[in-house]
Parts: structure tokens; sequence; C-alpha cells
């Protein structure tokens, strides 16, 4: 059975489907030795696949995998900027991953990682009922006008976010104050906005949850595989 290049690229859990045309347009892929320059191709499960001369393996069973990002990594394969990334500091025995959305430079927490980028596409979409879980440090008092909004669901510069579940530690004082918000999208860097929006300044962040998966006690840089 043929099927599109890309496809093939993004179920063996070389890169994601957007990721597979980008490089394809780059002139980095070769089927059977054979530079191509369309995300159209054709393949079989027979024909070989290289990127940079890398052989891809064949889609196996999908593997998920949950990881505690530290503060200080990006969340791609290659960064112009050069700076470090999650997946040059990940342990040397896992295979070939990619994520399950992104946690931006100065977010830490849960990660999801898989082998099969079908599996994460299909995790990301609002339509998974995949809850995000955040644990956020704060400096200030929301204003209780636009935490109003924020639970409602508002629009903020033109985007439109959706209701967001937001609960304040009993107990807590001074300017400094920690915050537990649920998202049901997680759009880029979507707390840090929704914070901004409602007068106050994110000092912390940490994701704690991605739907059923919970970081719990998982050590800071560790992976730790949830069998599917």
């Amino acid at each position: 059975m043929r099927e599109r290049i890309a496809k093939r690229m993004a179920a063996s859990g070389a890169c994601s489907r957007r990721t597979a045309e980008k490089i394809i347009a780059e002139g980095r892929v070769c089927v059977n030795g054979v530079r191509i320059d369309t995300p159209a191709t054709l393949v079989s499960p027979h024909d070989t696949i290289t990127i940079d001369g890398e052989e891809i393996t064949a889609p196996n069973t999908a593997r998920l995998w949950m990881y505690h990002k530290p503060k200080g990594l990006i969340t791609s394969h290659h960064d112009p900027e050069g700076r470090p990334t999650v997946f040059a500091h990940l342990p040397k025995h896992l295979p070939r991953v990619i994520s399950v959305g992104r946690l931006d430079l100065n977010t830490e927490g849960l990660l999801l990682l898989t082998t099969c980028g079908e599996l994460a596409r299909s995790m990301e979409l609002p339509s998974s009922g995949f809850k995000r879980t955040y644990r956020v440090r704060v400096d200030g008092a929301m204003h209780p006008e636009a935490l109003k909004e924020i639970r409602r669901g508002t629009t903020i510069d033109g985007v439109r976010y959706q209701p967001a579940e937001i609960v304040e530690d009993t107990g807590a004082s001074g300017r400094n104050r920690w915050l537990t918000i649920t998202l049901t999208e997680g759009k880029n860097r979507e707390i840090r906005k929704l914070c901004e929006y409602a007068g106050v300044r994110v000092s912390r962040l940490i994701r704690t949850h991605y739907g059923p998966y919970a970081l719990a006690d998982l050590p800071v840089g560790e992976v730790r595989e949830i069998l599917l």
C-alpha cells in the first residue's frame, strides 16, 4: 500500500507532517537514494527513506513517555539561535521521539514524548478532551473582573481563549501566591497572556497534568514510559 511520504515520516516518529514538508522542500530527504522535493511523493513499505542520510525506521507500535522538563530548554529538535533543546538532553536510551505539544523555554514540568506522530497530533487536538493543568506562581492579585472574564472565556489581542479553571491556594497572602490553572486547549503562551491580562506577572510555571497523565514524583530531567 502506497502513502504520502510526509504521512509515513510522521508515523515513524521522525518528525511531524509539517516538519516533513519543510525538510523535503529543503532537499534533505531521499527515497531509495533519490532526492525528492515534494511531500506528495508516494512511497511503499519497501522503500528506503533517509533524512540527511539517516534512514528512518518503519512505523512501530506507538510508545509514550512522561518527561520532567527543566526550565531553560526549548521544545525543538533544532534551534537556529543555538539554545539548548529538550531532545539534546533526553536519556540516550530513548529512540527518536517527538513531543505532544510544547512547553516554552521558561516553563517546567510534564512533557509527553512519543514515537508516533499520529498519536501526538490526536492528543493535541481539543477534541481529545485532554485538559492541561499547571501550578503557577504569580506576583500580585488578579483583577476580579478580568478573572471572571477568563473563567468564562475571553478574547485578548484578537485571540479567543476558552474558559480556564483558576483556583488560588487557600491562605495565600502577600504579593507572591500560587494558583492552579487548567486549560482545555493550551495555546501558545496562554497562561502567561491570561495572567498578564488579569494584572499579574508569572514568576514560575509548572505543568503537572496532561489529560490522565500526572507528573507526580518524576524527578527533573527523567523519563518514565507509559504502557499503552
